[in-house]
Order: structure tokens, then sequence, then C-alpha cells
């Protein structure tokens, strides 16, 4: 008989977010995955689990995947681990699971913390259609083209970003989709858990030295509020935007707070409104 790949999701932040389910595989099956195995080693140490670790990362998983998959072969039963949270999302376990799949071995997921539905369930943002988009591309271009193809969806948007970048991610985030309203979840479960909330140039003006983990929550895209306003059309308010001096850029981004669009909406209804 073939082993069975546990995804076992881990504490966020707060070790009591640890199952008693999560806790027993851990000790049962023969081999951890872990992405970073002196954090997944505290963890063990903590809930005296004695299984054997091993590392697999994104610089060693193709390697490392293959000797998995012997083993789960041979019968062995295996569990993947991220830092925190689930695993597969976001890291390199998703290869992994993709590799079991297709040689017709078992995947089961063991349940847990997870920072992306904790952060929304407490958003105050809807919670009825939402959309997981990870953390954004680091090259400026690739990340334009990523959010623009995000601003115009109706659910809400969630995203994860390093501290040392989140302050330009949520300039970046201003640009595209405008003035929404965005929740900053910042170290989810610990001791400095905290939740700031309003428009994204006021959260700019919050963080200006950010730190711990983020997951930012962006509300979707509203029907706009243009067609509200039949008297004056979009080229007229830009007209009147570049009258005060500002350039066309500014322009067109004022005139997207206006409307509470993105700028790129604003781009496409000039162009529409010169056919």
């Amino acid at each position: 008989m073939q082993g069975i790949l546990y995804l076992c999701a881990t504490p966020i932040g707060n070790l009591e977010d640890m199952t008693f389910r999560a806790i027993r595989i851990l000790r049962e099956v023969n081999l951890i995955a872990a992405e970073d195995t002196r954090r997944t080693r505290k963890l063990l140490t903590h809930f005296e689990i004695h299984t054997p670790l091993i590392r697999f990362d994104e610089n060693c998983k193709e390697k490392v995947a293959e000797k998995i998959l012997e083993r789960l072969q041979a019968g062995e039963s295996v569990a993947v681990v991220s830092d925190a949270g689930l695993p597969a999302i976001s890291d390199p376990g998703a290869d992994l699971v993709k590799l079991a799949i297709d040689n017709d071995i078992k995947v089961c997921p063991i349940p847990g913390a997870n920072a992306a539905l904790s952060a929304l369930i407490c958003s105050g943002l809807d919670t009825k259609k939402f959309l997981f988009a990870g953390f954004p591309p680091k090259t400026k271009k690739n990340r334009r083209e990523f959010l623009q193809k995000l601003s115009t969806v109706e659910e809400t948007v969630i995203f994860y970003e390093a501290p040392h970048r989140l302050k330009n991610f949520l300039e970046e985030l201003s640009e595209v989709f405008g003035e929404r309203q965005t929740v900053l979840a910042r170290e989810l479960t610990k001791v400095h858990e905290e939740f700031l909330r309003g428009k994204i140039s006021e959260l700019i003006e919050k963080i200006s030295e950010p730190r711990g983990e983020f997951v930012i929550l962006i509300e979707g895209q509203k029907i706009s509020e243009v067609i509200e306003v039949p008297e004056e059309n979009i080229s007229e308010v830009v007209e009147k935007f570049l009258a005060r001096g500002l350039d066309k850029k500014s322009a067109m981004r004022e005139t997207a707070k206006r409307f509470n669009v993105s700028r790129r909406e604003i781009y496409n209804a000039l162009i529409k409104e010169q056919k």
C-alpha cells in the first residue's frame, strides 16, 4: 500500500491554535517536510513530537520532492507543514501536492489556522465573495499588470506583503484601485494583533514604519458612480483638474478618487467618450 501525504496546518502565531489532530498526525507520520526546519523544530519540541524532519523549500523542492515521493510509494506517510498556517498556499507545498496526485498518492488535509481567512472574517468587508491574490510580484511592471487585472473584480481581494514593501505596495494599490475601503491585519493571533481600517490614503499615513506580518484586504469594485452624475462627464472633470494646474496623470488620479474607481477605468472611459 502507498502512504498518505498530509497537509498539516500549524499556528500562525498563537501555539494554542494547534489542533489535537495535527499533533497526533505529526507524531504518527514517518517524516515531516518543513519549509523552515529551525522554526518547525521549535514547534515540534514544544509539543514533544520527535518525528524525523526534512527541509522542503523553494531552493531544494524538486530534488527533495522525488525523495518524498519514493517514500510515499514505499508505504510511508509524510506530513507537510508551512512556516505558519496552511501549507500549499503561497509556498512550495503546492508542487508536492501536484506530484502526489499525479502519482495516485492520497492527499489528506489537516485543517487549522490561516492568516487570510482569519483577517477576512474580522475585516468588516464582504465575506460572501472573495479572491485570494497572495504575494504581489516583486518587479514594478509585473506588479502593476497584476493589480490592473484585479482592479475590476467585485470580490474582496486579499493580499500578503512583507512589511518593508508594504507602504510602496499600498501607494501602487491606491493608484490602480482608487480610494476604496481597505483593512490591514497585522500580527494575527499574536500579542500585538491589530486591525487598521480606512481608505488607502489614510492607512498609508498610519504606517510610516510598518512592522510584523501583514494581510491586506480591499473591497471589490462597485458599480461606477459616474452613471449617477449625468450632468458631469469624465472628460469635463479631468479638464477641470487640468485647469487647476495638475498634469494629466494627476488629473486622472483625482478624477478616479472623485468617482471611487481606478485610474485605469478613467482612462478607458475617456477613450470611450472620444469615440
